[in-house]
């Protein structure tokens, strides 16, 4: 053992750093303390009812957006299958919320259609039309204050090339 390394190592013996007292309760990570049921309750806490899953849909519709805007039909294609999966299981934590958000599913699945023939006239229409939903579903969960436009301007600093 070189002198450096027994000096180091009697300065963390001395001191208290430990492996011992590093694995102290006050040290553990917030899923490493408590029960099994407290932590499906911090669980819980975190990911919350469905706001957490409108945030990420937020997120990706700007995205698909730009995508379709861009005619990068893989990265819109891409966008939209987490939409639906973010919406999906925002309805898993939060079912109460089904009976309004059914009413997306049938225009997700005319976005994915336009994707897939890599329409621009279609994506714009049918993009047109899921923001209409958006808002709809929005009203019916007496939430209408949250009132979803067509993007104006980029949040991601990904750029994808020209249009066609």
């Amino acid at each position: 053992m070189s002198k450096f390394t027994l000096i180091v190592t009697l300065l963390l013996v001395t001191s208290g750093c430990t492996p011992e007292a590093a694995n102290t309760e006050k040290n553990k990570g917030w899923l490493e303390r408590g029960t099994t049921e407290e932590k499906f309750r911090k669980v819980s806490k975190h990911l919350r009812g469905f706001d957490m899953a409108m945030a990420e849909t937020g997120y990706r519709y700007i995205e698909l957006y730009w995508g379709g805007n861009d005619q990068n039909w893989g990265y819109a294609g891409y966008q939209v299958k987490k939409i639906e999966t973010a919406i999906k299981n925002g309805l898993e934590r939060r079912p109460k919320r089904a009976a309004s958000a059914k009413m997306i599913f049938p225009v997700i699945d005319q976005v994915k259609e336009s994707i897939l023939q890599e329409d621009y006239q279609m994506f714009t229409s049918n993009f047109k039309t899921l923001t209409q939903t958006c808002n709809a579903c929005h009203s019916a969960e007496s939430v209408s204050f949250i009132k979803v436009r067509t993007p104006t301007f980029r949040l991601s600093p990904v750029r994808f090339g020209e249009k066609k």
